[in-house]
């Protein structure tokens, strides 16, 4: 009889609303040895809510380059692993890119299971061309490398995709507007949540918006590449 051969599933989750996960995601965390997660406390609401009785283990930015070795020890030995982030497709600005390339290099099958992500939801939305877009993610916390971040794209005739914390966008927004001009964009806030809004309009007007408002929620920004053919 042939050994039973180990997998990695990557399983996209929810961004808010729990009822946006697909059949196919919930048959694998149930069949699953176990889950790694980012946070086992926002997996086990998820979890609980679709009846998931399976072990979890931590797996977070912190932990995965030392842990990683750990479960793809299991997965040779023949378990299955789901792979899950707080919220959307893990490896996208999420922990998962060091277990998923140490399976690869063992020689272990790696299975997406597709489903949100949160710039993805974002960009549809915007109303912005989308044959062609950067997503940079976060970009950096210090000024100086935010600031180079920024201008190396400038030029680019592409729709621009970042994503924000609250306590950043301010800081992001006056960068952009400096470095980028005062574009149009659009804001995503706690989409798919019950609080989502959907900003619409100009850099200036963004800053203006959250300055007189305290910021809340993640951000996603979708903003209008440089050149008239991406309009």
């Amino acid at each position: 009889m042939a050994e039973k051969e180990g997998r990695l599933y990557v399983v996209s989750t929810p961004i808010g609303n729990l009822e946006d996960i697909t059949f196919r995601a919930i048959k694998v965390l149930r069949k699953v040895k176990l889950i790694a997660a980012e946070d086992t406390r926002r997996a086990k609401k998820l979890l609980a809510r679709y009846r998931i009785k399976t072990p979890l283990t931590s797996l977070f930015e912190h932990n995965e380059p030392s842990k990683k070795l750990a479960l793809v020890k299991r997965i040779v030995e023949g378990d299955e692993i789901a792979l899950i982030s707080n919220a959307g497709t893990p490896a996208i600005s999420d922990p998962g890119y060091h277990i998923i390339n140490l399976c690869i290099e063992a020689g272990i099958d790696v299975d997406a299971i597709p489903g949100p992500s949160a710039f993805l939801a974002a960009a549809i939305v915007s109303g912005f061309p989308l044959h062609r877009f950067i997503f940079e993610g976060f970009l950096p916390a210090k000024k100086s490398r935010r600031i180079k971040k920024l201008s190396m794209v400038r030029d680019e005739a592409s729709t621009l995709i970042f994503y924000e914390s609250p306590h950043r966008i301010l800081k992001f927004l006056t960068d952009v507007q400096e470095i980028l001009g005062n574009r149009a964009l659009v804001i995503a806030r706690e989409l798919t949540k019950m609080h989502q809004e959907i900003y619409r309009g100009s850099v200036s007007g963004a800053i203006q918006k959250f300055t007189e408002i305290k910021p809340r929620g993640e951000f996603t920004i979708v903003i209008r590449g440089s050149k008239d053919e991406n309009s």
